[in-house]
């Protein structure tokens, strides 16, 4: 394996990481559902203070939110995110003049900053796995399948080298079957697809209840998966079910501090790993925004539940580096966009790296603490951080913090 890392005059250079989760409207409400208001608080009870924050959101606050986001996540070392975007219509349920409108915003966001997108538009039609319609809360995601591919088309002529768009299923509970087909029979076979599936026990149980079969084993018993699919969170799983994902090529998208925070559960990443299983990482609802964090807690979850030390090891001793080649490579098919151009540099002279060489820089930036060691970030050879701070960085937080008023107003 060639080493990640290469040193340079003043420090050393690392590949850029892709994000490959995010809802980013979310950011804004970070720290905002940490008050127990209830005896079994849980995912669940989480939603309702998400759907709430979601109601408050126009193209504009978006806009200024996601643009602060993608900032955060370059100066920590991300170079590219999946948009995993839901939010599309007015709180009730009607479209904006221009349907596209809070997709747009999220593209601008990407613009002004330079982050590369891979932009998921959500089919989001049902409350559950027995098709009952949506609550009054998610009424600005839904779609039906017309609508859906219409909103589509209409992205999609917008991909450039740093924009590509993927179809994306919210989950089973949310699409149906023939609904899944359809989309599926109208898109191109390269094209991404995305979905969350398997993250809470609750979503597992109604599965068998309703289908006579987990999330992730219906999935794999009626539809052709393949290294383009996406297979978000994919906590709950068989031994069976893991190894027919490592099969398969899908990548399954790791947000361990999201999931952390939502108390989901740990994903089986040592049989995983041992199956030859591809995987990346993805911040979700940003209550943090850092590579370094998410990788740290991959490896820190799995020595909690195991009761040992050092798991994450396969294409090298080093945990930290088998850790980032996990979370860089093989992503193209899940998200349509070259990434090879992007990279960032570590300041030499951090103090937690003093000494470091080839053999553990990895291990040392990744299990030193939250303390960010990012000089410069470049995405597609254009330099967006400078000594750790984004060009806009100043005028975009302005922004956030005008929109931030708006929505707790």
């Amino acid at each position: 394996m060639d080493r990640l890392a290469t040193r340079t005059a003043t420090g050393w250079r690392l590949p850029a990481v892709p994000n490959l989760h995010s809802h980013a409207f979310q950011r804004a409400m970070a720290g905002m559902a940490e008050r127990r208001t209830d005896p079994a608080d849980s995912f669940w009870t989480w939603r309702e203070t998400m759907y709430r924050f979601a109601g408050r959101m126009t193209p504009d606050t978006m806009h200024a939110v996601a643009a602060q986001l993608y900032v955060e996540m370059l100066e920590a070392g991300y170079g590219s995110v999946c948009e995993f975007q839901y939010v599309h219509h007015q709180p009730d349920g009607t479209p904006y003049d221009d349907p596209a409108a809070m997709s747009l915003a999220l593209v601008e966001a990407a613009r002004d900053t330079g982050i590369r997108m891979t932009l998921l538009p959500v089919l989001y039609m049902t409350g559950g796995f027995d098709g009952r319609p949506l609550g009054e809360r998610q009424a600005r995601f839904g779609h039906d399948v017309d609508g859906y591919l219409r909103l589509l088309e209409k992205l999609r002529s917008l991909e450039s080298r740093d924009l590509q768009v993927g179809a994306c299923f919210h989950s089973l509970r949310a699409v149906p079957e023939p609904a899944m087909r359809e989309v599926l029979a109208a898109v191109p076979g390269t094209m991404p697809v995305h979905i969350h599936i398997a993250e809470q026990i609750g979503e597992v149980q109604d599965s068998l209840a309703l289908r006579d079969a987990r999330p992730v084993e219906w999935l794999y018993d009626n539809f052709d998966i393949d290294a383009r699919w996406a297979l978000v969170h994919a906590t709950h799983l068989t031994e069976d079910e893991t190894r027919r994902i490592a099969a398969s090529g899908a990548t399954v998208v790791l947000c361990p501090t999201t999931e952390a925070n939502l108390g989901d559960g740990l994903f089986p990443l040592r049989d995983y790993l041992d199956a030859g299983g591809r995987w990346g990482i993805g911040s979700d609802s940003h209550i943090s925004v850092s590579p370094v964090e998410e990788l740290r807690w991959l490896e820190y979850g799995q020595r909690l539940v195991t009761r040992h030390r050092n798991i994450a090891v396969g294409i090298s001793e080093s945990v930290g580096e088998t850790l980032l080649h996990g979370a860089v490579s093989n992503k193209p098919a899940v998200t349509g966009i070259d990434t090879s151009g992007d990279w960032i540099t570590l300041d030499g002279s951090a103090p937690t790296l003093t000494g470091a060489t080839q053999a553990d820089l990895i291990d040392r930036w990744i299990f030193s603490g939250n303390r960010s060691a990012v000089d410069t970030v470049h995405v597609g050879g254009q330099a967006l951080v400078a000594g750790g701070r984004h060009r806009d960085r100043d005028a975009i937080a302005a922004r956030y913090r005008a929109a931030i008023r708006q929505l707790l107003a």
